[in-house]
């Protein structure tokens, strides 16, 4: 979907009455185009028929891991072999769950499909999505598996130690599994998926949903999956190391970046938010035949902890797009949350919602 099908689209939920002559008025574009577009909706299947019948709600599915998070931090330093007296906390996490519970405090129509174990961890991932109001009616709850865990000691001074990840229960998000689930995404407005599943559910996903699909790579390592789906992927938010992987081009200045968005767009990528630190969001895409590009700083706030702030950036672009947001609104809406994101020193803060993105974003 275009930015400008998405504008129509939102205009005809909010008034499934309205005329072609006024969204032509409302949007400052001719009749005829309206009426292009409005096909083009049709052909799609946004808009089924004549009086504007339209597909589905504006929801988003995303695909992804749920962590349960372990971290033991010691009081004093650590001893090998023995046992080390300090504090023990747990919390929810994982990129795709991490990206869905921004987007419902955003107020977005989230639905997650993702797997869990049948264990405490696992009762507290369906409680946790209940209270948020995220569906996670079809996520798959695996007989006899664990959970997805990351465990981590940090030392006095709150540097990692040492740390054990298992995943496996993700291997169980597998194309049949994704298969069984195509209605609810074919009828959705973004399906956003991360790359803790499976590489060929990725390549499933990008061959059989033809909705926008948005990537969050997650790390170098993970981020290999997306290569052979780049000409498939709608809307990708690297940062600097794994654009480097992608694009194969090194990043070590802002030009750089602009030649490896350049780069990812050649190979198909649509669209592009690429995260440079500290020089904010480089943000670019396909328009016309042409690539636009655009540099957004970072937006002050005060920082308590950056953990968790490019889950957020990932939610903001998904609630930007379907508030029909235009590149540099979309860029602005991504550091903005990220903004919020680190006042607070939670993963993600509950302060989050779309009143405080709008008042971020205006922020000069």
């Amino acid at each position: 979907m275009t930015q400008r099908e998405r504008q129509i689209l939102n205009l005809i939920e909010a008034n499934p009455m309205i005329s072609q002559q006024e969204l032509a008025d409302q949007l400052g574009i001719t009749r005829s185009s309206v009426a292009v577009h409005i096909s083009n909706l049709q052909k799609k299947g946004y808009i089924a028929g004549k009086g504007y019948v339209l597909r589905s709600g504006s929801y988003a599915v995303i695909v992804g891991g749920i962590n349960i998070d372990i971290g033991g931090s010691s009081f004093d330093n650590l001893v090998a072999e023995d046992s080390n007296p300090g504090k023990v906390q747990t919390s929810l996490g994982g990129v795709g769950r991490n990206i869905a519970h921004n987007l419902a405090l955003m107020g977005g129509d989230v639905r997650m499909l993702s797997a869990y174990g049948d264990d405490v961890y696992g009762q507290r991932v369906a409680s946790s999505c209940a209270e948020l109001g995220i569906d996670a009616g079809n996520v798959l709850k695996v007989s006899g598996a664990t959970t997805s865990t990351y465990l981590y000691i940090a030392d006095p001074s709150g540097e990692m130690a040492l740390a054990i990840s298992d995943m496996s229960v993700c291997d169980y998000i597998t194309p049949a599994y994704l298969s069984s689930n195509i209605a609810m995404l074919q009828n959705a407005q973004i399906v956003m998926v991360d790359t803790n599943i499976p590489a060929e559910s990725i390549v499933w996903l990008c061959e059989n949903v033809n909705v926008p699909i948005f990537c969050d790579p997650v790390s170098t390592k993970k981020a290999v999956k997306l290569l052979p789906v780049l000409d498939k992927i709608h809307t990708l938010k690297p940062n600097k190391l794994e654009a480097e992987l992608l694009s194969g081009v090194k990043i070590e200045k802002k030009e750089d970046a602009e030649t490896a968005a350049k780069a990812l767009i050649e190979k198909g990528v649509h669209r592009l938010f690429l995260s440079m630190g500290g020089d904010g969001i480089y943000a670019a895409m396909e328009k016309g035949g042409r690539i636009e590009g655009i540099w957004m700083d970072n937006i002050p706030g005060n920082m308590v902890n950056t953990t968790g702030c490019g889950d957020s950036a990932m939610a903001a672009i998904m609630w930007a797009y379907l508030e029909g947001m235009n590149l540099s609104e979309t860029a602005r809406a991504s550091v903005a949350a990220g903004s919020i994101t680190m006042e607070s020193n939670e993963t993600i803060n509950p302060a989050m919602s779309a009143s405080a993105l709008k008042s971020r974003m205006s922020i000069r």
